[in-house]
C-alpha cells in the first residue's frame, strides 16, 4: 500500500472539488520521522543523536497513551466502517511496528558502537568478566532484592496489577513451590525507585565508561529470586495503557477532586501496547496478550530496552561536552535595559521577547518587579503548564505574601501536567490566592499575565501575552514569543477575559483579541476568504501560517478555496497536517514545510497581506478543531510596523529560506529534506537566530 493511501484514508466526506485530506494519525508518526532523522544524522553530536532518539520514544508513549485506543477498540469489535475500524488499526500497527524497528535498528548497528567506539558502553552480562561480575552482584543485594517481591500466580495470587509504562519480567519456572504445587509462572515487578543505568566502578571499568541496566542486573540474579526452583524461560515485559483523563464536569461536584481520583486510574487503563523482549518465548508472550487482551498486532518484540526513553539518563550520566551540543548563550532580551524600570520602558512601546535566543528571564523580570513594587495593586495569571519546580510560581506566592491580589486561572486538565497543576493552586490557594479552574467543558490554553498599577490617581494595565507555557524550564527549548504591552486595548481586553474566566459572565466586545471558542476560528475564516475573494478579483494577496499542528477541516477548506482562487499561501506547520500540499488542481497555490531543529518550534504566527495592508497575529492556538471549540484560546495583532517586521523576518522569512532543518510536503503526503540548493552554504533558520543573539549572551 502506498504511502499516499496510508495518509489519506480516515478523513470525513470532502467537499465538491477538494482533494482527500490527509491522516492524522500517520500524519504524526511521519512527524516522528523526522524527529529520528536527527538522530540518524552523523553530523549532530553523539548524545544529541542518542536524545533524539529517546524523544521519538517518548513520543510514541503519549501516541499510544492517547490516540491508539480508538483504533484498538475498533478492531476488537470488528468494525469495519468508520474512521476507526479493523484495517485503520491494522494499517497504524503496521507504521508503527516500522518506526519501531527503525529505531532499534539505529539503537543496535550505529548509536551503541559509536558508543563503544568513544570508551562508552552498557555492558550485558555474557560480555562482563569475573570482576565486574561481582561488582554487579554485590550492587544486586544492596540495592536491588530488598526491593523486589516476586509474585508466584495461583488462585489466591492472580496476575499483579500491572501499571502503565512501568518495567516487568515474567518467568516461568519449572519444579514445585514451597507448598508443593506446579504454579509455573511469576512475576518480577521492577521498583521505579531505581535508576535504570548504574554507572560501574573504575575499578573494575578497565578505563573505559561502562554502565549496567537495571534490567540486565535482575535478569542475571533471576534465579536468586526463586530458590528451589528453576529459571526457564523470561522476558522483560512494559504495558502501555490509555491515558487521556476523561471526567464529566457537568456530573463532578468538584473537579479537582475528581481529577486527583482519576490519576489514580490513569495507571490501570485500556492496555493498548505490549513490549517484550525479542527472545521471549511464544508461550510467554501468548499468555501476556491473552491477560491483556491484546491482538497480536499489539505485540512489539524489541532487540533492546523496552523503555529507550529512560536512556536520557546516559546523557546525564556521561560527561563529555565534546558529544553533546555547545551550550547556546541566549541574550537578555534585547529591547530590555536590566537597569530601568520595564514599567518605564513599556511606556515608549511594546516588548517582545524571541525565546530561547532571548532569555525568558525578561518575563520573569516582569512579574518580580510587579511583586516589588508597592505601586501594583493586582497580578492575574494563567497557568498551562509550569512544571513542578517554578521560580514564576515562587514569585506568584512572594506577590500574595506582599499583599497583592493575586488571581490565578489554573488549567487542571492539562494532560499529563494535572498534578502538578491541582498541587500549585492547592498550594496557592492555602496562602490566600484567588484560584479560578476556568470554564466547565472547556481547557483554558490561553497564555496572558496582567499587572494593575497604581500611577497618581489612576489606576494602569500592563500585559504579557505569550504562545507558550509559563514553564522556566522548556522556555530554554521551545522556540515562543513575549509580548509584553501597555497598550490599554488590548490590557482592557485581557481584564474582560480574566472576569470572564472567573465569573463566566457574558464576554463583552473585545476590541482587538480574538478569543476561543467564541469567534478565533470565525474571524480567521473571514480574514481567509475575503484574502480569497480579493485574489479572485486579481489583488495580490499573501498567507503565512506558523502553527504545531493543522487539522481543523473547516479552516483547511477555506484554506484550499483560498488558494484555488489565486492566494499565496506558505504553512510552516511542525507536526500534524491534514491539509495536502502541491496536489495539481486543487492545492497548486499551498506550500507546507515542516522544521525539525535544535529547539522544539512552537510559536504561533499568522500573516495575511491584501495588497499593500498587513496584519500580523499571535495566538496561543494551533488550528485544530479542540483549540478553536474545546479551548480558550487568544490571537492578538502586533500593530506596530517594527516589531511586526521583525516577527515576519525571524518566524516567517528565516524559516521559508531554511535549508538546514527544514522538510517540504509533496504532492502525494510525504516529506522531503531540504538540503540546500547547492550554490551557496546551506541556511539554518534556528542557527543563523542563535547566532544573532548570543553576541551578548548569558548562557544555558
Amino acid at each position: 500500500m502506498s504511502m499516499l493511501s496510508l495518509l489519506r484514508s480516515q478523513t470525513m466526506q470532502q467537499p465538491l472539488g477538494m482533494p482527500d485530506l490527509l491522516d492524522r494519525d500517520h500524519s504524526l508518526l511521519a512527524f516522528n520521522e523526522r524527529v529520528l532523522d536527527w538522530a540518524v544524522r552523523d553530523d549532530v553530536p553523539l548524545l544529541e543523536r542518542l536524545r533524539y532518539l529517546c524523544i521519538v520514544s517518548s513520543n510514541l508513549d503519549e501516541f499510544f497513551e492517547v490516540r491508539a485506543e480508538p483504533h484498538l477498540l475498533a478492531n476488537q469489535a470488528n468494525d469495519r466502517k468508520g474512521p476507526y475500524s479493523v484495517k485503520s488499526f491494522e494499517r497504524l500497527a503496521a507504521s508503527l511496528h516500522s518506526l519501531v524497528d527503525r529505531q532499534y535498528a539505529l539503537y543496535n548497528e550505529k548509536l551503541m558502537p559509536a558508543f563503544e567506539r568513544e570508551g562508552i558502553k552498557i555492558i550485558s552480562h555474557g560480555d562482563r568478566d569475573l570482576a565486574q561480575r561481582k561488582w554487579v552482584k554485590l550492587y544486586f543485594e544492596r540495592e536491588v532484592r530488598p526491593l523486589l517481591i516476586p509474585v508466584g500466580l495461583d488462585p489466591s495470587h492472580p496476575f499483579p496489577q500491572v501499571a502503565n509504562k512501568s518495567l516487568n519480567f515474567i518467568v516461568r519456572l519449572s519444579g514445585r513451590d514451597a507448598f508443593g504445587r506446579e504454579n509455573e509462572i511469576a512475576i518480577v515487578k521492577v521498583p521505579r525507585v531505581l535508576p535504570r543505568l548504574i554507572r560501574m566502578s573504575e575499578k573494575v571499568s578497565g578505563g573505559r565508561t561502562l554502565f549496567v541496566s537495571l534490567s540486565s542486573v535482575i535478569r542475571a540474579h533471576l534465579s536468586d529470586l526463586f530458590a528451589g526452583r528453576h529459571v526457564g524461560q523470561f522476558s522483560q515485559f512494559r504495558v502501555t495503557r490509555h491515558s487521556d483523563l476523561a471526567v464529566d464536569e457537568e456530573d463532578v461536584k468538584n473537579l479537582r477532586m475528581a481529577l486527583r481520583q482519576g490519576l489514580v486510574h490513569r495507571h490501570y487503563g485500556q492496555a493498548v501496547r505490549l513490549e517484550v523482549s525479542a527472545g521471549c518465548s511464544e508461550h510467554l508472550s501468548e499468555l501476556l496478550l491473552k491477560q491483556f487482551e491484546l491482538p497480536a498486532q499489539a505485540l512489539y518484540r524489541v532487540q533492546g530496552p523496552v523503555n529507550l526513553v529512560r536512556l536520557t539518563q546516559l546523557i546525564d550520566l556521561v560527561d563529555r561536552p565534546d558529544l553533546g551540543f555547545a551550550p547556546y548563550k541566549a541574550s537578555y532580551p534585547l529591547q530590555m535595559n536590566p537597569g530601568q524600570s520595564i514599567f518605564e520602558q513599556l511606556k515608549l512601546g511594546d516588548i517582545v521577547i524571541h525565546q530561547p535566543f532571548e532569555s525568558f528571564d525578561g518575563v520573569l523580570a516582569f512579574l518580580r518587579e510587579a511583586v516589588n513594587d508597592p505601586q501594583v495593586l493586582a497580578i492575574k495569571q494563567t497557568i498551562y503548564r509550569t512544571g513542578a519546580d517554578s521560580a514564576l510560581m515562587d514569585l506568584l506566592r512572594e506577590g500574595v505574601r506582599r499583599g497583592k491580589e493575586v488571581t490565578v486561572v489554573v488549567e487542571l486538565k492539562a494532560r499529563f501536567d494535572e498534578e502538578a497543576n491541582i498541587n500549585w493552586a492547592e498550594m496557592l490557594e492555602s496562602i490566600g490566592a484567588q484560584v479560578v479552574y476556568g470554564v466547565v467543558g472547556l481547557k483554558t490554553h490561553a497564555k496572558m499575565m496582567l499587572v494593575t498599577r497604581r500611577e497618581g490617581k489612576l489606576l494602569k494595565r500592563y500585559g504579557h501575552l505569550s504562545t507558550g507555557n509559563y514553564n522556566p524550564r522548556t522556555a530554554r527549548l521551545y522556540t515562543d514569543l513575549s509580548h509584553i504591552t501597555a497598550d490599554a486595548a488590548l490590557t482592557t481586553d485581557m481584564e474582560h477575559v480574566f472576569v470572564h474566566l472567573a465569573s463566566q459572565s457574558k464576554l463583552p466586545r473585545l476590541r482587538k483579541m480574538w478569543m476561543a471558542p467564541f469567534h478565533l476560528q470565525r474571524n480567521l475564516l473571514s480574514k481567509i476568504d475575503a484574502l480569497g475573494l480579493a485574489a479572485s478579483r486579481g489583488k495580490s494577496t499573501r498567507i503565512v501560517a506558523k502553527m504545531n499542528a493543522l487539522t481543523d477541516e473547516a479552516l483547511i477548506h477555506s484554506l484550499i478555496q483560498a488558494g484555488q482562487r489565486g492566494v499565496k499561501i506558505d504553512l510552516i506547520v511542525r507536526g500534524a497536517c491534514m491539509l495536502p500540499a502541491q496536489v495539481p488542481g486543487h492545492t497548486d497555490n499551498i506550500r507546507v514545510r515542516s522544521v525539525i531543529g535544535r529547539f522544539l518550534e512552537h510559536s504561533r504566527v499568522f500573516y495575511f497581506r491584501m495588497g499593500e495592508v498587513e496584519d500580523l497575529y499571535l495566538s496561543s492556538a494551533d488550528w485544530m478543531n479542540r483549540n478553536m471549540v474545546r479551548r480558550v484560546e487568544l490571537a492578538w495583532p502586533v500593530t506596530d510596523p517594527v516589531q511586526r517586521q521583525r516577527i515576519v523576518d525571524e518566524c516567517l522569512v528565516a524559516y521559508l529560506h531554511d535549508g538546514v532543518d527544514a522538510w517540504d510536503m509533496g504532492a502525494d503526503g510525504t516529506y522531503t529534506h531540504i538540503q540546500g540548493d547547492g550554490t551557496s552554504a546551506a541556511y539554518g533558520a534556528q542557527a543563523a537566530l542563535m547566532a544573532r543573539y548570543s553576541l551578548n549572551g548569558e548562557g544555558y
